[in-house]
């Protein structure tokens, strides 16, 4: 990465001038380079990554606006500052590869996902749906896996996990990465009521993390889901008046 590059170049060259031309002893010229290549790191990053949201918030207005083709680009075009800082690629390859599994594009999101951010919890959650889609277990698990390491702390995708778990057959391992999660999320009733419905042989209950688990395409929205929606959208306008 360029901004590695650059911080590394210029703390080497302060040593070697506070070194070799100014005589100073090498531990000092070391502990005089080290902040000012570190400083240099945390302003190039700083400056990067505030373009990169700027992209990314107009990529939302975009999405928003129903121009998906045209958010997309746009954050496509944040791809070229990948160069510059660690793990900006892999940020905009998840928010790519989600934008068109929302859009059940799956085949196009796919290779997106593949190269997506591992701390992305949702976009790790989507590849590895693809992966369960193709039959393809093992980097199933590994992807959960990884991102439950990454992401402890979100209910839903424990959930998740072993909601594909239950769909490939494996209901034992199921019941182990709910309680997995329970040791991280202690007291989550979610997770909780989850695991007491596998232990007593019926189906988990996903419905109740709302459109973040409709948007994994994993469930149809349920037509009493569509009539609270509307009820909703009908005490909202009594409200108004």
């Amino acid at each position: 990465m360029y901004n590695i590059l650059i911080s590394l170049g210029t703390a080497v060259a302060i040593f070697l001038l506070l070194f070799v031309v100014a005589g100073l002893s090498w531990w000092i010229a070391l502990l005089l380079a080290l902040p000012v290549a570190l400083l240099l790191f945390y302003l190039i990053s700083r400056n990067v990554m505030t373009k990169v949201m700027a992209i990314m918030e107009t990529a939302t207005k975009d999405f928003q606006a129903q121009r998906v083709d045209k958010g997309i680009r746009e954050l496509q075009s944040a791809a070229k500052y990948g160069k510059w800082q660690i793990y900006v690629t892999g940020q905009v390859n998840s928010q790519i590869g989600m934008i068109y599994y929302m859009k059940r594009d799956f085949s196009t999101a796919f290779p997106y996902l593949e190269k997506g951010f591992f701390k992305n919890w949702a976009a790790m959650g989507m590849l590895a749906i693809s992966y369960m889609k193709r039959n393809k277990k093992d980097m199933m698990r590994a992807t959960f896996d990884k991102a439950v390491q990454w992401n402890a702390k979100e209910s839903l995708l424990w959930n998740l996990y072993a909601y594909c778990l239950v769909e490939t057959g494996d209901t034992g391992k199921a019941k182990e990465v709910l309680e997995k999660g329970l040791k991280k999320l202690p007291g989550d009733e979610r997770l909780a009521h989850n695991l007491e419905a596998l232990k007593e042989g019926k189906r988990m209950k996903m419905k109740n993390y709302g459109e973040m688990w409709l948007q994994f395409h994993l469930e149809r929205p349920s037509a009493v889901m569509k009539q609270q929606a509307a009820s909703m959208g009908m005490r909202r306008k009594v409200v108004r008046k």
